[in-house]
């Protein structure tokens, strides 16, 4: 098939050439009505910018990098989706890296691996740390993702994140408000992640205002969050004597409340008769699951937003800009893990 041309998405949309380029490439001053027009016609002839071409013209090639820990976990596969509509929609390509947690992969594709092709890079990193990627920020256009613990007067790149401390406040506060008192947190991470911190923090916090003691034995270490963690630290929790056994468990992952709600059907233990079940990431997996699962969802489709639009404007900036921390919202969606009515699932 002979490839689409801007002459022939001008043709469609009844505007100029020029106008057409100005579009794709996120210039200012098209009108929302000139601007839907164009990116309709896009859409409708499968257009796609010739790389090359732009970058010949523009000295840039529309290209950009998502690195993301684990394409496996449905969190940062259901977060790489929003991002590639946000950036298409921007007339950038994205590119999707995974990271596997490791420093040095997180440093690499910071610094825009084959930086001569990339026009910067979205990352989310585990354990590089922000003073190593000071200087990257400073020299490629970089936007990180994820929980960092930040001084209001010394950021280091422009970052993305949800309020972590009150989502792990609000989510033990809903426990506690039914009537629970034995509560448990599966996610205190031995490796010390900022994620990991920061939601045990946000529930010492709401335990703290309840008046209830927190206890260490109900808050085991994992290494990771997946499903075999979460199964394993509830197992281990079940364990404990009966006086001290949890009657509600927050979870600091969607995975990790899945695993350990196998757990408990494997005791033969209910929930949330026996224990109250509830997670954190708003994962499509928690809203299948049996029973559906009571998840604090941040708002993935903010957060591509701002990623996406705060590492495009400093692309296209010729001169440098302020580093600047964007907070997306979240909210909690209550579900049968920890509401005993059974619902019929509603899509």
């Amino acid at each position: 098939m002979t490839a689409v041309t801007l002459k022939d998405v001008a043709m469609r949309a009844g505007v100029s050439i020029k106008t057409v380029s100005n579009v794709v490439r996120d210039a200012p001053k098209v009108s929302a009505d000139t601007r839907e027009r164009v990116m309709r016609a896009v859409r409708e002839l499968g257009y796609r910018p010739n790389p090359s071409a732009r970058r010949l013209r523009t000295g840039r090639s529309g290209l950009i990098a998502l690195a993301v820990p684990d394409l496996t976990t449905p969190y940062f596969a259901e977060l790489a989706h929003h991002i590639r509509a946000e950036a298409t929609a921007l007339g950038l390509t994205v590119l999707i890296e995974e990271t596997l947690g490791d420093p040095a992969e997180e440093l690499r594709l910071a610094t825009g691996v084959g930086a001569s092709l990339l026009d910067g890079v979205i990352l989310s990193p585990l354990h590089v740390t922000t003073t190593e990627l000071a200087p990257v920020a400073d020299a490629f256009p970089l936007v990180l993702l994820g929980e960092r613990s930040y001084q209001r007067d010394h950021v280091v790149a422009d970052h993305v994140l949800i309020d972590n401390v009150a989502a792990a406040r609000d989510v033990t506060g809903h426990l506690i408000g039914l009537g629970r008192t034995r509560i448990a947190a599966i996610g205190a991470d031995v490796k010390a992640s900022a994620t990991s911190r920061q939601r045990l923090e946000g529930f010492q916090l709401a335990l703290h205002e309840a008046g209830l003691p927190f206890d260490p034995r109900l808050a085991p270490t994992i290494t990771e969050f997946n499903r075999g963690n979460g199964l394993l630290a509830m197992r281990a929790l079940l364990a404990l004597p009966p006086d001290i056994r949890p009657d509600a468990v927050f979870c600091f992952s969607d995975l990790l409340a899945v695993g350990a709600q196998r757990a408990v059907h494997e005791a033969a233990l209910s929930v949330p008769g026996d224990i109250a079940l509830a997670g954190i990431d708003g994962s499509e997996e928690a809203l299948y699951s049996t029973p559906s699962l009571t998840t604090l969802v941040p708002d993935k489709g903010a957060i591509a937003s701002l990623a996406v639009k705060c590492l495009a404007a400093r692309i296209r900036s010729a001169e440098p800009l302020p580093f600047e921390v964007h907070v997306a919202p979240h909210w909690l969606d209550v579900r049968e893990s920890t509401a005993a009515v059974r619902r019929p699932l509603t899509l």
